[in-house]
């Protein structure tokens, strides 16, 4: 488990953004005074002589480790862009909200950063049913937005101020339907959807259409809703059609739990996933249930490139912790945004945005970052399995 400073979670408690009321307007967003946070802006106008960025992640609630890994890695970009001398002389500050993993949220956040606090740029958020919320108010606004890890199609379709540094869906269903008939060599698998997430609607589709084209077998497919914490029903379904595998591709959360109870029912067969499951929490909530399940990632920590060991080393002088996945991409997000601001004849959103648009060959920690026609990263994916509690590569999938 990760090991955020002691400040930092201090501090977040005081970045909620606030939940609208029927009785009462909603109140606004605090901005994140965090004392571990080396490039956090305090409230109010920015400091002379600085470029204020906004941030928006979930530093609360169900998927709280995914906001504070991002938080981390943006942070860690942005200190070593200033410690190289800021962009033409400017340091670079960020104002971070909480969207407690919560669309409306996310949406409020964006729109006081842009309308009020005039940020150049948005960074966030991780899931992508909050970031095309967020994408929203950004393309309306004129101001580019960068997601780390949304990877649902929908988000960059939103407008041309949107971007991410993450692989998408279908990319990442078909590595999964690939790697479970080629490499598995699996005839018959089922699925379990969480029906309100666009992230886990969207990668279930596609593993449903490639699996099928790879000459598999869906044998049927159930789904629950985010916030469920009783699966059986669905798994004893599930055990009925007499699957060999289980696409689940939800978040940590709800994967740790559906694990547990897929053994409880009887339900022994590997369990499969996307990039959702990657958090150091998913091994704690799910223990011996997960051994034997694989799932598509953005990263391997094991990778011997002097780019990741470099970072590596880096981070958990920082954190005294591995990253995960999160923390990468948010670390390239919040690089990708500083090398496009060197690149652009100024800040103005029109300018940031052609810039980030005319990224190619950006040498990311989660590899090569090339910006195609829909703003969407072309790049490689890794398969992990579970093993002995914790991730193990497997195999690199190149686009």
């Amino acid at each position: 488990m990760r090991r955020p400073l002691p400040l930092l979670l201090t501090a977040l408690a005081l970045a909620l953004v606030g939940c609208e009321k029927k009785s009462a307007p909603a109140p606004a967003p605090s901005p994140a005074t965090q004392g571990g946070s080396a490039t956090a802006a305090p409230p109010g106008p920015p400091p002379e002589g600085t470029i204020l960025i906004g941030e928006v992640g979930s530093l609360t609630g169900s998927e709280a480790t995914f906001g504070i890994s991002a938080r981390n890695g943006i942070d860690l970009a942005l200190q070593e862009a200033n410690a190289a001398g800021g962009v033409r002389g400017q340091k670079l500050v960020v104002r971070v909200y909480d969207s407690q993993g919560r669309p409306e949220e996310g949406a409020q956040a964006a729109t006081r950063l842009i309308a009020q606090d005039k940020v150049v740029a948005l960074l966030g958020e991780a899931a992508s049913s909050v970031s095309m919320a967020m994408a929203d108010k950004a393309q309306a606004g004129k101001v580019p937005m960068i997601t780390p890890t949304s990877t649902s199609p929908e988000v960059t379709k939103k407008g041309d101020y949107i971007f991410r540094v993450c692989f998408i869906d279908p990319f990442q269903g078909l590595v999964m339907a690939k790697f479970a008939r080629e490499n598995l060599k699996l005839n018959k698998v089922a699925v379990l959807t969480d029906n309100k997430s666009a992230f886990s609607v969207g990668l279930a589709d596609v593993f449903n259409q490639k699996f099928k084209e790879f000459g598999g077998t869906i044998v049927g497919n159930e789904s629950y809703s985010k916030g469920d914490t009783d699966f059986r029903a669905q798994l004893t379904s599930i055990k009925n059609m007499k699957p060999e595998a289980v696409f689940v591709p939800g978040y940590y959360t709800d994967v740790g739990i559906i694990a547990r109870q897929a053994r409880e029912v009887g339900l022994r067969v590997p369990l499969l996933g996307g990039d959702g499951w990657d958090s150091d929490k998913l091994y704690e909530l799910g223990g011996s249930a997960l051994e034997g399940s694989y799932f598509s990632n953005h990263y391997s920590p094991d990778n011997p490139d002097p780019v990741v060991q470099n970072f590596l080393k880096k981070y958990k002088a920082a954190y005294g912790s591995v990253p995960d996945s999160v923390a990468v991409l948010a670390y390239d997000a919040g690089r990708l945004l500083v090398d496009a601001m060197k690149r652009a004849p100024d800040t103005s959103g029109p300018a940031l945005r052609d810039a980030i648009a005319a990224t190619k060959d950006f040498p990311g920690v989660a590899g090569t970052i090339n910006l195609d026609a829909n703003r969407d990263a072309v790049k490689q994916a890794v398969v992990m399995k579970v093993e002995g509690g914790k991730a193990v590569f497997v195999t690199t999938v190149k686009p």
